[in-house]
């Protein structure tokens, strides 16, 4: 019997990416699962794949507070409980700042921070309950911020700070508290990311195809989980990265501004 079996999961941006690899593993093993996203026809193909099974798919906007709020009463309502939350639902961004649209940067910390915590906030009873788990898809860009994605490395870095007290707060409740870096990763999130007019720049600037595939990453966040880890970094040059930032800050601006940057010009 595996660890997720009759758990009762909540995976927020489940329709795409890692989110549907994540819910194509929970229902395999055994678990309730409760995901939500925007796009109806995506929803309905979950809900068709997964007929007469224990998916509940949803219509939410996570960055719409009384959305979440829906999500999680309709979760206890149809389950009774909950064990999981995986607050994965997220966007990015791709815009030198001094071009940016407030607006492109207000909807990304909408989306990756408040999103988590409006569904923490209305599932941490339930959770408590079940001494279960809090978790959260988070980046490298939440240790390091990255030029050209400022809005989305604020958020991650609000995401993980919040996080962080949030585990400490509840060190001896029984709760696990952790979030996961998994790097760049094959998924549709670089085509939706929002261009410098609050637009979806509908193009990749990175080879898909060089890149950790979902499954593998999903496969990687459940094992977490189950260990009860408290963080997760799961590419090379992340690890080294969160080195170099922690240890010669100045070198990793230069290394940094090099990868992201050629001939002055944004390239990645």
């Amino acid at each position: 019997m595996s660890f997720f079996t009759d758990k009762v999961v909540v995976v927020t941006g489940g329709t795409d990416g890692i989110g549907r690899a994540l819910v194509s593993f929970l229902m395999e093993q055994g678990a309730k699962v409760v995901t939500c996203g925007r796009n109806y026809d995506k929803l309905y193909h979950l809900q068709t794949v997964y007929a007469g099974k224990t998916l509940l798919a949803l219509s939410a906007d996570v960055s719409n507070e009384a959305d979440c709020k829906k999500l999680i009463q309709q979760a206890v309502s149809v389950f009774g409980k909950i064990d999981i939350l995986i607050n994965n639902a997220g966007i990015s961004m791709r815009a030198l700042f001094s071009e940016t649209d407030l607006d492109t940067i207000r909807r990304v910390m909408d989306v990756n921070f408040w999103g988590s915590v409006y569904c923490t906030k209305y599932a941490l009873p339930y959770i408590l309950q079940t001494k279960g788990t809090v978790a959260a898809v988070s980046s490298i860009a939440g240790y390091r911020g990255l030029p050209g994605r400022s809005g989305y490395s604020a958020s991650k870095f609000a995401l993980q700070g919040w996080m962080e007290a949030l585990r400490t707060e509840l060190l001896e409740s029984g709760v696990n508290v952790m979030w996961v870096c998994p790097g760049f990763t094959r998924s549709n999130i670089r085509n939706v990311a929002l261009n410098k007019n609050s637009e979806p720049q509908k193009e990749t600037p990175l080879d898909e195809s060089s890149l950790m595939s979902p499954e593998e990453c999903a496969t990687h966040i459940l094992k977490a989980i189950e260990k009860r880890k408290r963080t997760l970094v799961l590419s090379t040059q992340g690890k080294e990265t969160i080195l170099l930032t922690r240890f010669l800050p100045e070198l990793a601006d230069k290394m940094v501004h090099k990868f992201f940057f050629k001939k002055g010009v944004l390239v990645k």
